[in-house]
């Protein structure tokens, strides 16, 4: 298959192909208009306090109409006050009035005025406390995943890294979809906007530090440029890919991916596997499900399985990691298992507390 290159997927229509974005999950906030009204409510209180402050006192202000200050003049004087806007036409006269504008009336100006103004101040701190929030994440952001892709495959891959115990903060999204991260962040996972084929993309990602990096792109040529670039900026993460077509996988592995899944044949033999063994395919479905029924695990041997033939585990056994091998269950060559050994085990979902997140490199299987 020829693949295009890498700026004639960077030049295909796509509006939300713009500079990459860093988008935390929010915290929960009252809405906009909701807020806008708290607000209001806040200083129609403050003038209310105020007027009434004011008619209390009355006869220490003094009118320049020398009428008096009644309700409607105490109102009209707590506004141009509060306003800090001072006509001048109504003052304190008295000892208490100007005492009551020392302690109360001017404390209710400055409250009001921050009521104001708030709204502003939010709007202009706003960049700065996000950006805030990035570099203290950025700190803290070691041994991750990196998902590319927030599809039907990316959530699954997601959800199944997560039943193993991973936090949601330990997941970073990377997908051109505004809505695609939008979703992302609203379920708790930090995401990044912009073309993952793009080595500042995935920096902004922090895909240099990560641990692990999964592709599930909708198309396999930009999955092979996804591969080329994270493996050049990341050495030793393990790098996962889910390709369409079948003759693309090596193309995958060549460009760095320590493992690809072809989705279209894989979904095609649990089809067929149905199809001669329902209750075949019902096992099979039910191991793909982490965290329900049966799961396939990868778990260090213990203690007190070292000597032990891979029969002789309480688990389900179905291959065992030496080194950078993967042998079967009955394969001679595992003799007895060593303590530096890794078990691939069939557990019951309610059992597998003990579960350990897959902390493989490159290997070969023999």
């Amino acid at each position: 298959m020829k693949l295009p290159g890498r700026d004639a997927i960077a030049r295909q229509p796509d509006e939300h192909l713009a500079t990459a974005r860093v988008r935390l999950p929010r915290r929960v906030v009252d809405r906009p208009m909701r807020q806008v009204g708290k607000r209001l409510l806040m200083a129609l209180l403050v003038l209310v306090v105020t007027a009434l402050t004011v008619w209390l006192d009355r006869d220490g202000y003094h009118d320049n109409v020398g009428d008096g200050v009644d309700l409607l003049d105490s109102f009209y004087y707590a506004t141009v006050t509060l306003s800090t806007t001072g006509y001048g036409d109504i003052t304190p006269a008295g000892d208490a009035a100007r005492l009551a504008n020392i302690l109360v009336i001017t404390p209710l100006r400055v409250l009001f005025l921050i009521i104001l103004v708030g709204t502003t101040l939010e709007v202009l701190t706003e960049r700065t406390r996000e950006e805030f929030r990035q570099n203290r994440w950025r700190a803290a952001l070691r041994d991750h995943t990196v998902v590319i892709g927030f599809g039907t495959k990316g959530r699954s891959a997601i959800q199944t890294v997560c039943a193993t115990g991973l936090g949601k903060d330990q997941v970073v999204v990377v997908d051109p979809s505004v809505k695609a991260v939008d979703a992302a962040t609203a379920d708790g996972y930090a995401g990044v906007i912009g073309d993952a084929t793009r080595s500042d993309v995935l920096r902004r990602a922090e895909a240099h530090r990560a641990r692990q990096i999964i592709i599930a792109t909708q198309r396999d040529d930009t999955a092979v440029l996804v591969a080329l670039t994270a493996r050049q900026i990341n050495r030793g993460a393990k790098i996962v890919a889910a390709v369409r077509e079948e003759e693309n996988a090596p193309l995958l592995r060549q460009s760095g991916a320590d493992a690809v899944i072809t989705s279209a044949s894989a979904a095609g033999r649990l089809l067929g596997l149905s199809v001669l063994s329902p209750a075949a395919g019902v096992v099979m479905e039910d191991l793909i499900q982490q965290g329900t029924g049966l799961d396939m695990i990868e778990r260090p041997v213990i203690k007190a399985e070292v000597g032990r033939k891979v029969r002789e585990t309480d688990d389900l056994v179905v291959s065992v990691i030496r080194g950078h091998r993967v042998l079967g269950y009955d394969d001679p060559s595992i003799g007895t298992l060593q303590l530096t050994d890794r078990l691939i085990a069939i557990v019951r979902a309610s059992s597998s507390g003990n579960r350990v997140a897959p902390d493989l490199r490159r290997m070969s299987q023999d």
